[in-house]
């Protein structure tokens, strides 16, 4: 293949890999592993208490709490400017509605974090299925109605008073969001501690959702709706989260030797628990997964926000992204901000890629006489064209290396537009109102597209099939179409992206420029010597 076809083929690759592998093939999640526990210790574990545990597997909730739900009300409301949360008779947190203006269901209603399907955050559990069924017909009983939770957190005790076994619930809730909670049995038994189904706050087009359970080896598991082929376990558990695009319910600060449950239910959708005998203490959170707040609780909540397969570049990315919007102030100029300093970091190899295609165009009427001349002779061709290379310091490969360096950079981008909250609902300028949903305008697609174009027709073309170099320009045609339905931020990215491309390619073209006039100068000065 030529430098040319070489170039095609990549070009072409990139649109396929991301059109074809993002959006058909979503990252694939981290196989669970049984971290620090064998299939053996927790055959004996099972074997040492009962093995009701067994019966779960395929469950969509727990039966007990699907029967008791019928019949629970709700004992407690704990208010605050941030939510309202509420407790109810099976001793859960049936509910948590946030007031911020950002998260609104489809009817314009403020979003629940808790859905009414499937388990909720504290359910409980029994091992023992007649002491299940007694406590699926008792209701819990709560220290106090309704309370305010501001600067100074709320306590409330809730209490189930069974035949043989009370079980006490001490929850102190902050307005932040997180919880402590502890949990005290008369006597101890089995049980088994709900994180609660994941939220339905939002969903987009290849934004995952599902369980994530990260690890004291810091490793993130991830089992995603519809990947929970079978029961997994993990102990030396840091963070326990059901989450989705912008949300999470989580537990975390979990005694080391907990034993973290993720099971499938009938549609393999992942549900998240915890083990446990007799007392059990805790920490927990429900809310937006949005990156200061979680640090401010504790900074291991932090990555229970995860961007995929480019979470090594887009972390980062995004702690850069902070840092320059904390000193600006707008999240579209500190896109623009961030697209400055990445283009900066690549600048010497883009330049270098430039450099190199200028001479390629200079050297190309060369290769189409050695491309002559050797016609039938493949091996001296390659030989010739090599040597060409080397005396005029061109690589055909140069200019494909800046292209390549930004597709990771691109894929870390568009995760982080994707999953961090802060975008939610942030403005730019004018028409753009939310940078972390498509500009419905197309003004930004359109203004990419162009820009994008432009670039093309300033950047050496060193075509040799008039058919690759048609292709070539309808690629600004095909850009402009994958990215309508982008996050605005990311289409600003790449808008902003081009504009320095154009810059930078302007500048060497000048460069190029001067130094054949100056060539020529000289060139006429020593023919006017010789005469």
């Amino acid at each position: 293949m030529s430098p040319n076809q070489r170039l095609m083929v990549a070009v072409v690759l990139s649109i396929v890999f991301f059109s074809a592998y993002t959006a058909i093939f979503p990252p694939e999640p981290m196989a669970p592993q049984e971290s620090n526990t064998t299939k053996n210790e927790l055959h004996v574990k099972s074997q040492k208490n009962t093995p009701s545990v067994e019966k779960l597997t395929g469950h969509d909730i727990p039966a007990s709490e699907k029967i008791a739900s019928q019949d629970s009300t709700i004992l407690t409301t704990l208010k605050s400017g941030e939510f309202i949360l509420k407790l109810d008779t099976l001793g859960r947190i049936a509910s948590k509605e946030l007031l911020d203006e950002r998260f609104r269901d489809s009817d314009d209603l403020h979003a629940q974090v808790i859905p009414n399907k499937g388990a909720k955050p504290l359910f409980i559990r029994f091992a023992d299925e007649a002491l299940n069924q007694e406590a699926a017909k008792t209701p819990y009983t709560a220290s106090i109605k309704e309370a305010t939770v501001s600067d100074k957190p709320v306590e409330v005790t809730l209490t189930q008073k069974l035949s043989n076994l009370t079980v006490t619930k001490k929850l102190t809730f902050y307005k932040d969001g997180h919880y402590d909670a502890s949990i005290k049995l008369s006597k101890d038994v089995r049980y088994f501690v709900y994180v609660g189904h994941r939220p339905e706050v939002s969903k987009k087009l290849m934004a995952a959702a599902g369980v994530l359970v990260y690890t004291g080896d810091n490793v993130a598991h991830i089992i995603q709706d519809g990947d929970a082929e079978a029961r997994e376990t993990f102990s030396d558990v840091l963070v326990a989260s059901t989450f989705d695009q912008y949300t999470a319910s989580m537990f975390y600060n979990l005694k080391k030797d907990t034993t973290v449950i993720v099971d499938g239910d009938s549609s393999q959708n992942p549900v998240l628990y915890f083990d446990a005998i007799g007392s059990a203490t805790f920490k927990g959170y429900i809310g937006p997964k949005e990156y200061k707040t979680l640090k401010a609780i504790d900074p291991v909540l932090t990555n229970a926000i995860e961007f995929g397969w480019f979470t090594f570049a887009a972390k980062p990315l995004f702690a850069v992204l902070l840092w320059l919007h904390d000193h600006i102030g707008n999240w579209g100029w500190a896109i623009i901000a961030l697209t400055a300093l990445v283009r900066l970091i690549l600048y010497p190899l883009t330049y270098k890629g430039m450099i190199s295609m200028q001479k390629m165009k200079q050297i190309a009427p060369k290769i189409k006489e050695l491309q002559k001349k050797y016609k039938g002779d493949p091996q001296r061709l390659n030989a010739a064209t090599m040597e060409l290379y080397k005396k005029h310091g061109a690589n055909p490969l140069g200019g494909c290396l800046p292209m390549l360096l930004q597709i990771p950079v691109f894929f870390a981008m568009y995760r982080v537009f994707l999953n961090a909250v802060e975008l939610q609902g942030a403005p730019w300028i004018l028409w753009v109102h939310d940078l972390s949903r498509m500009d419905h305008t197309f003004v930004l697609p359109i203004l990419m597209g162009a820009s994008m174009f432009l670039q093309q027709r300033m950047t050496p073309a060193n075509f040799t099939d008039p058919m690759q170099e048609k292709v070539m320009k309808f690629l600004p045609v095909i850009f402009t179409f994958f990215f309508v339905t982008f996050p605005s931020g990311l289409v600003l990215y790449w808008f902003i992206n081009n504009l320095f491309s154009i810059l930078q390619q302007y500048i060497v073209n000048k460069q190029f420029e001067n130094a054949k006039d100056l060539e020529k100068h000289i060139e006429k000065k020593q023919n006017k010597d010789k005469k």
